[in-house]
Formats: C-alpha cells, structure tokens, sequence
C-alpha cells in the first residue's frame, strides 16, 4: 500500500441532471489530519443516488459522483487517524463525516449532527476508484463477510437495522415489514435472526414465496383491506420501508396497544393521522435516518454472525449506466452493486 498522494480521482459522473454519467477525473485536494483514503472495491447502487442524479430532491449540483455503499481498502491515512490501518478493508455509507464535538456526536448519534457530511450531496461520492472519509465513518468489514456483497449493508442495511436498536425490537415481538424491495428484504433477514415473528405486507402477493425466503411467516397484501382488518391490533413494530401512499389508518390498525408505525421509507406525500388513532392505545409514529458508526459496527457482526447479507446483482463499473436504468426501471432484484475492478 502506498501512502503517496495521487494527482487526480477518476470517477463517473451526471453533468446535468438525468444525464449519463460520463468519466470524470477531479483533484481530491489535501487529505485531512482525521481522513482515510480509500481504493474503492465495490460500490452499491442506491434509489438515492437516482434520485440525485435526477435532481428529484433539487439539490444536485453537477459534474456529480454517486456512489455510497462503498467497500475498499486504506490506501492513505492522515496523521491523526485511530484504530484503523493501511489496507485494512471498510466500508462507507451515507454520510463520511461530522463535527465529532457537538452533543449527538458525543453522545454517540452522529448521524444526527447538524452538519454531519452526506457522502454524496457537496461531494463526490463512490462511483470512482477513491473516496476519502473521516476515519469514525470507515466501519472495519468483518474477514467473514462477502466484501462483493457487503456494500448495500452501509445504507439500505443500516437504515433497517438502526430502529431493531433505537426502540428495542424484542425477539418476542410481532413485527410488519411494508415494502419488500432494498431496504424491506434485508429487514426481513434481520428481524427474522433477531427471532421476531415477521410479516411482510407486500402490494405484489406474486411476491409471496419470495417474502417467506428472506424471513417471513406471513404476508399480506398492503393494499387489501379486508386483510389488513384480519390482522387488525396484532403487532408490535411496523417498519415502513416502501416508497409509496397507503391507507395510514389501516397500518395504524394493525398495531397493538404501546405499538409503532416506523417510518425509514420516503413516502411521497404527508401522512394523514388523527390523533385519536394514537392516544388511546398509546400507539407512536415515528422515522430514523441510517444508525451511527457504532450502530453499524453493530450489524456487522450481527451480519457476520448469522451471515446475512443483501441478494444483489453484480454490475462492471464500466457498465455503471446499464446498472442505473436496471434500477430505474424497477427490476432490481434488491440491490445493485458496482465492480470497481472492471
């Protein structure tokens, strides 16, 4: 491994939104005290990474590199870097820094600082051969994970995993899954091993013998009411993982007394609720972003443990245009990744 600083990245990027992407070489500038420099592996296609090449959100700015499910290898470290080393295989997601001093981040919620670093957004991400990072967001793979696997775990993973904690998602508990796609299939891997009995709410029951593979006991239809009603005051835990509208009352429905509606999807529109729906069953709403290092670090050796991992769908990075329209056009089969060395 080399420590000596190279003259240019070399990456793929968007030069105007929904544009393809095209390579695109940039000067990374000086590597911080507190960075690591990383030679990019592996890369997994998130729906985010879309959305920001299309500037759905309207916050793009171009030329512009997605990518943040990243798995690589230290290649530089800046003076001040802890408990990593050089060639040491890590993983980057969502975000790759924050200010480490105010009081989320010392209370160990860095994904809740006010200025924490989104990988992608002001920044040039993973779909290029380095990408740097503070060294808190470089969370160590574990030797007995699939490093061609592992990437989506950093975002879809992570996004999933982080509510088991923040609420404490008992083994004993009953808990719904709605939306069987990236996020949603890992979610029924994990609750499944966390040895929760697990529903998947799915608007396609052709999806059904799928759904009990990831880790379902049951499934039901998310748009049927009648089986919702079925169910009606039977859960603990609801995670919303799908991107689309629903009858919210109906989810509400399913819930038991002292039972959440957990929302880690982005639906599109607001969420009508009466609060009448809430108050006499002590019933909670609530959403969470990613976890935070530790929290990731955590799932990690849950993930090695019991070994799970995303079903993916491997891609060239030279292919990476084919492997946005396959995501794009709703085939995924769940998660894309990127092959850095192709």
């Amino acid at each position: 491994m080399s420590n000596t600083e190279p003259a240019t990245f070399n990456g793929w990027a968007a030069t105007a939104a929904g544009a393809p992407l095209e390579r695109y070489s940039y000067d990374p500038g000086t590597l911080g005290e507190e960075d690591v420099e990383v030679a990019v592996e592996y890369c997994g296609v998130c729906h985010s990474d879309q959305s920001l090449i299309d500037n759905d959100w309207g916050i793009s700015r171009y030329p512009f590199v997605p990518g943040h499910e990243v798995v690589g290898k230290i290649v530089r470290m800046g003076t001040q870097v802890r408990g990593l080393k050089m060639g040491q295989r890590v993983g980057i997601g969502w975000y790759k820094g924050s200010c480490m001093h105010c009081s989320s981040c010392i209370s160990g919620s860095q994904q809740l600082c006010g200025t924490a670093q989104p990988t992608i957004i002001g920044s040039n991400g993973g779909f290029a051969d380095r990408l740097r990072s503070h060294w808190a967001w470089a969370i160590a793979v574990p030797d007995n994970l699939d490093p061609a696997m592992v990437g989506p775990l950093f975002c879809a993973g992570s996004t999933v995993f982080n509510p088991l904690l923040q609420f404490g998602v008992k083994p004993t508990d009953r808990v719904g899954v709605v939306g069987i796609g990236g996020l949603g299939h890992l979610a029924l891997r994990f609750l499944n091993a966390w040895g929760c009995e697990v529903t998947a709410f799915t608007s396609s029951l052709n999806k059904q013998d799928e759904a009990k593979r990831l880790g379902a006991h049951n499934v039901v239809a998310s748009t049927d009411s009648n089986a919702l009603k079925a169910i009606a005051g039977t859960l603990d835990f609801l995670l919303i993982s799908a991107n689309a509208d629903l009858d919210w009352t109906a989810m509400l429905a399913t819930l038991r007394a002292n039972g959440r509606l957990h929302f880690v999807g982005i639906v599109p529109s607001a969420i009508p609720v009466h609060v009448f729906d809430l108050i006499p069953q002590q019933k909670s709403l609530s959403a969470s972003p990613v976890g935070s290092p530790a929290t990731m670090a955590t799932m990690l050796e849950f993930c090695a443990r019991h070994q799970i991992l995303p079903q993916v769908e491997m891609f060239p990075m030279s292919q990476v245009n084919e492997a946005v329209e396959h995501l794009r056009s709703g085939k995924a089969r769940y998660r894309v990744v990127l092959d850095a060395s192709q």
